[in-house]
């Protein structure tokens, strides 16, 4: 059964920002996602759901993988993990990044981590996935594992560094949550993408983000290419106290990246944000209940409802209570018991948890016997 928000809800949700998808941005880029930092909200996506090979973008799991370790106390930044010849082989004589390390050295974690966010380093991912998970075949099964498990349905990781394989796979979408994840989670960790440059080795090497020193609070996050994903960006800034994301591929050249990326992150601060249209417990409406003391509930939110997407633009959006009901009694305050739903055309469908606002306790015998007979006689009204 479907409810009916009260005016002041619906006149709240309508003059929210629009949301993904109310547009296709002009951009070369083949697939973006652009998403608020502090909800997670999808701001705008362009063919964002859809697996495309990440290249060096997945390296994000490889670094959080062993930020959990770190976390769980199994290894410390002063670990120290050899060279082996698969590494050193596969990554610092590969034509693809590294950072110079010799066969059968002990280097550190936070040697090997710096290398590895900074600079991009193969060598360093596969030095870290034998040494925490035995082989790089171990380490990327737990990757798609922690994929599984934060929800990332699009992950298909096959290795550590993106290197081409059919099978490995990720959507923007899903790369902007893994950021977002990383960011929120290992802040400490973090700090080490807006480092500018990273010496190893008598090597020093750039920090290869664009976003870096051309955007006011870039601090992340990851770049990635290869032939046939082209050029992509995982960035983030903040700005005003504000974090965006945003994530696209495809781009044709390492000057055609550095030019969107500053422009995108751009578009993302002004061009779009986010609005609270109900604060948590804000009553959005009623159900009817069955049997109860009394006949309607009142609905309220449980947490803020946050609707996020293009600046001053009116999606002609349709929100509506959506529960099976009438609800029988006894209801519990705070049970969840109905959805809010908000759509239209354009705009990704997003619902939000409602909760009884209060106790309804059964009705007593005469009035459920009633209630009975009037089902019998007449049906559910």
């Amino acid at each position: 059964m479907r409810g009916i928000l009260t005016a002041l809800a619906l006149a709240a949700v309508s003059a929210a920002p629009a949301a993904a998808q109310t547009f296709r941005l002009e951009t070369p880029a083949r697939h973006l996602a652009i998403m608020d930092g502090a909800t997670g909200i999808l701001l705008h996506c362009d063919d964002c759901e859809t697996p495309i090979p990440p290249a060096s973008m997945s390296k994000l799991m490889t670094v959080l993988i062993v930020a959990e370790r770190l976390q769980a106390g199994r290894i410390t930044l002063d670990t120290r993990f050899r060279v082996s010849e698969n590494a050193w082989r596969h990554g610092a004589m590969s034509d693809g990044s590294h950072m110079f390390l010799e066969l059968n050295s002990e280097v550190s974690v936070r040697d090997l981590l710096q290398g590895l966010i900074i600079v991009s380093a193969n060598d360093a991912c596969l030095v870290l996935a034998e040494g925490v998970s035995g082989s790089e075949e171990a380490f990327a099964a737990e990757m798609n594992q922690r994929a599984q498990a934060l929800g990332l349905r699009s992950a298909r990781f096959r290795n550590t560094t993106g290197l081409p394989d059919p099978d490995h796979v990720i959507s923007a979408a899903d790369l902007a949550r893994l950021a977002r994840h990383l960011i929120n989670t290992y802040p400490d960790l973090y700090r080490y993408y807006s480092q500018r440059e990273f010496r190893y080795n008598n090597h020093t090497q750039e920090n290869r983000n664009p976003l870096l020193g051309a955007f006011a609070g870039a601090d992340g996050v990851k770049t990635g290419h290869t032939d046939d994903s082209g050029y992509g960006l995982v960035g983030s800034a903040v700005l005003d106290g504000q974090r965006r994301i945003i994530v696209f591929n495809g781009l044709r050249s390492m000057a055609e990246r550095r030019s969107e990326a500053s422009r995108l992150m751009a578009t993302a601060f002004h061009d779009f944000g986010v609005s609270e249209v109900a604060a948590a417990g804000q009553q959005i409406g009623e159900a009817q209940v069955r049997l109860g003391s009394r006949r309607t509930v009142p609905l309220v939110a449980e947490r803020a409802i946050i609707i996020g997407g293009q600046r001053g633009v009116q999606a002609g959006l349709n929100a509506h209570i959506v529960y099976n009901g009438p609800l029988p009694a006894p209801i519990r305050e705070g049970d969840a018991v109905a959805r809010l739903v908000v759509e239209g055309p354009g705009f990704q469908r997003q619902e939000f948890p409602l909760v009884a606002g209060r106790r309804i306790g059964r009705a007593n015998w005469f009035a459920r016997a009633g209630e009975g007979l009037r089902l019998t006689l007449f049906g559910p009204s």
